[in-house]
């Protein structure tokens, strides 16, 4: 795994020892910022579920302002830290221990607002609606911003709020990244 271009191109990341952590397929991470195109240069991040820091480190490289990064997993936050060092990007980041669903309102009532929203959790396991949920409750997306997941092919977003306008899906094998932008109802 390594960042794919920008000011840390081709630097490896620290990967997980075992398979608790699925991190993003480089492929599927360069057809992702393909698409995202220059809109990332300015961009305030965030990357939920952040496994390595993998996609909010990519969106780092390639100019975005500043990424917040969001897990629970203590090992998980060990290798966002050590990939952080490795990029020197200290000073355009902030990492946060806790459930994705629990800090989206903290960060919204704390007046944080992203144009860009990253969203991998494990597969299968709900968190993709939770987490549509809270953001619908909490929108700390920015209006016209964009909310990326990355799910299984069989992990259903169900119906989304008003707010949500999905505009674009992907598919890679057994990932589907959705891209839903979003928009004040």
């Amino acid at each position: 795994m390594r960042i794919i271009t920008g000011k840390a191109r081709g630097l490896k990341l620290t990967v997980p020892k075992n398979m608790d952590v699925r991190p993003t397929a480089d492929r599927v991470k360069e057809s992702l910022f393909n698409i995202i195109g220059t809109k990332i240069i300015g961009a305030q991040v965030l990357d939920m579920f952040a496994g390595t820091g993998n996609l909010g480190l990519e969106s780092w490289s390639r100019g975005a302002a500043s990424v917040t990064f969001i897990d629970e997993s203590r090992e998980s936050l060990r290798l966002v830290q050590s990939n952080i060092v490795k990029c020197r990007a200290e000073a355009d980041v902030k990492v946060i221990k806790g459930s994705a669903v629990s800090v989206i309102e903290s960060l919204y009532r704390a007046g944080s607002r992203f144009e860009f929203a990253f969203c991998d959790p494990p597969y299968n396991k709900g968190w993709v609606q939770k987490v549509l949920a809270k953001l619908a409750e909490f929108p700390v997306i920015s209006e016209g911003g964009y909310l990326i997941i990355e799910h299984s092919r069989h992990d259903e977003m169900g119906v989304l709020a008003p707010c949500f306008e999905l505009v674009r899906q992907e598919t890679y094998g057994e990932t589907l990244l959705s891209f839903i932008r979003f928009a004040k109802t």
